[in-house]
């Protein structure tokens, strides 16, 4: 089951709602790990708008639950732009809130992704024997994070391929990607012995670093020229 909810506007579209949170993360004393306003707030923007996209949404508008403190904001707002940019969408407004009233010990964001969806957009497959999966990019957590930014797959490869048509793309989160897989499909399980990849399966995936696309096999030239060195075989045996 995908991390949004869908909501009908019309019998042509509907709207997205995805959502993301960080916590302990920024630049107060007690926050776990040290980094910029600008990174949180980028880092939480990646993971609702890849969600939103992921199950067909164009991002129409960002919503912003700010318990830093009123100092970030602008850095906050700035991070979530640099997202809103690299997906060409600028424009898209930005609203929220902060907690003024009190200070709270440790850094803390939630974020709301709204995106507008086609309904004849096609997000979900069938699982067969003759669907393939790879998982773009690599699953990073923490400090992993800012250190070895170099293995986060980028949004707007991520934005490519959810253009494609006939395929199923899930981002991966905190819980790992064989836990993703086991979400993807309401009547298929997966066990350890089905699956077999170079990636590590049950790492966290931080703010969805990675991502898992299931596929036709010809369409499988496309995604790893989209892909490049991001791309990783995930071989899964019949269910």
């Amino acid at each position: 089951m995908r991390d949004i909810i869908s909501l009908p506007l019309d019998t042509e579209n509907s709207l997205i709602i995805a959502s993301d949170n960080s916590g302990a993360i920024g630049m107060k004393e007690h926050d776990h790990v040290q980094v910029s306003y600008e990174s949180v707030a980028y880092y939480s923007f990646r993971v609702a708008a890849m969600e939103c996209m992921a199950a067909g949404g164009e991002p129409m508008s960002v919503i912003l639950h700010n318990f830093c403190g009123n100092e970030p904001w602008e850095e906050l707002l700035k991070g979530i732009q640099k997202g809103l940019t690299e997906i060409g969408m600028s424009k898209v407004p930005i609203t929220g809130s902060s907690e003024s009233n009190f200070a709270l010990l440790q850094s803390a964001i939630g974020l709301v992704v709204l995106g507008k969806k086609t309904n004849a957009k096609v997000t979900e497959l069938v699982f067969s024997s003759r669907i393939k999966f790879a998982v773009i990019g690599q699953p990073l957590v923490g400090t992993e994070v800012i250190e070895e930014s170099e293995k986060i797959v980028p949004l707007t490869i991520f934005q490519e391929v959810c253009k494609m048509d006939e395929i199923m793309v899930w981002p991966v989160g905190s819980k790992g990607i064989f836990f993703e897989m086991n979400q993807m499909f309401s009547q298929v399980r997966f066990t350890l012995e089905m699956v077999s990849t170079e990636v590590d399966i049950f790492k966290s995936s931080g703010p969805a670093t990675c991502f898992i696309v299931m596929y036709n096999s010809k369409q499988e030239e496309r995604i790893k020229n989209l892909t490049g060195t991001y791309f990783h075989s995930l071989r899964v045996s019949n269910v």
